[in-house]
């Protein structure tokens, strides 16, 4: 974890596993139950993965928040979830006091950092608890975890998934990363732990496999300082999201010192120019994917099986079965338009 000091915290899979341990016995002895939401309103951050596999743990389902939520968003998100606890930092705590009295389902509220006002010091807790735990027994399609999108109409919509969404997200990640893992792979994205993208297109998928993963808050994407960071670090796979690649690009970045083998980008079509200076600037290409935070990713590139087509998404992941088709589910002729 790469403080914004500059300061460098390292944490192992055991200390993970301890830590995550601790926080589902802090959950079970708040009087929380199997099935009952666990809101994560952090952003990139040891503390945010270990209230998310705590809960998992427990037999619980997290609610990722991203950071930057206003009252509005985040009151919305609460309610509809039903989430009965949450864990902050003095920022996300802020905005919760100013809507707490909508809440009435919010029961256990944790901050990182000192205690205060009737949130539950995260450090102090898991002290506290023990580091041993019996995992509750979940089934791939037992609950884990609503993801909200934004969709295009209305109020955003939670999509709840069961716990074989990893198990999903692993033949594309396999695919798109050059048959991930392999030694001495290390794994940083910018892209905020809130979002489907950054947990299953990053970090989950990163500790499937038993790859360490860089963390890191910026307050805004700076691409002189994300080279910097994958240089120090010996990030070798990434998820850098269109815009970051474009903001690199008019940045004139070096790619001196990184040392890249697969780069993972999607949420728009990339375009041949991009194409070409993600290849002359870090030697390898891009490989794009095409998912949802509803699906998993279902469409992606891999240079080495096949060419890759500037403005296309790919091909099926192994395992999918995708087709373009009408409203009604009917598959349409080739060189038709339709919905995938």
């Amino acid at each position: 974890y790469l403080e914004e000091s500059g300061e460098v915290r390292r944490l192992s899979f055991d200390d993970i596993r301890a830590q995550s341990n601790r926080f589902a016995n802090v959950l079970v002895s708040s009087g929380l139950k199997r099935g009952d939401r666990v809101a994560v309103f952090l952003a990139q951050a040891p503390e945010t993965a270990v209230a998310h596999l705590g809960a998992f743990r427990a037999g619980m389902v997290s609610v990722p928040l991203f950071s930057l939520f206003g009252d509005d968003a985040l009151e919305f998100r609460l309610q509809n979830s039903g989430a009965k606890a949450i864990v902050t930092d003095a920022g996300g705590l802020e905005k919760l006091k100013r809507i707490r009295r909508h809440l009435p389902d919010l029961q256990q509220v944790f901050v990182t950092g000192a205690s205060q006002d009737g949130a539950e010091s995260f450090a102090v807790a898991l002290a506290s608890a023990a580091d041993t735990f019996t995992t509750v027994e979940t089934g791939p399609d037992d609950p884990a975890i609503i993801i909200y999108t934004s969709g295009t109409t209305g109020n955003p919509k939670g999509a709840l998934h069961g716990h074989r969404v990893i198990l999903g997200h692993i033949p594309c990640m396999q695919m798109v990363h050059e048959f991930m893992p392999k030694e001495g792979d290390v794994y940083w994205t910018p892209a905020d732990w809130a979002w489907i993208g950054g947990l299953f297109d990053a970090l989950f998928p990163a500790w499937y496999f038993g790859v360490p993963i860089v963390a890191h808050r910026a307050r805004k994407f700076d691409p002189h300082a994300a080279m910097k960071l994958m240089a120090d670090h010996g990030v070798r796979c990434v998820f850098l999201p269109p815009t970051a690649l474009k903001l690199m690009r008019q940045a004139n970045v070096s790619g001196a010192g990184v040392k890249l083998r697969s780069i993972l980008s999607g949420g728009e079509s990339l375009g041949s120019e991009l194409l070409d200076w993600v290849r002359a600037t870090f030697g390898i290409n891009v490989h794009e994917i095409y998912g949802q935070t509803e699906c998993n990713l279902v469409v992606g590139n891999n240079s080495k099986l096949f060419p890759i087509r500037p403005g296309s998404m790919g091909r099926a992941v192994p395992g999918f079965d995708v087709r373009i088709v009408d409203e009604n589910g009917v598959e349409k002729k080739r060189g038709e338009t339709g919905i995938v």
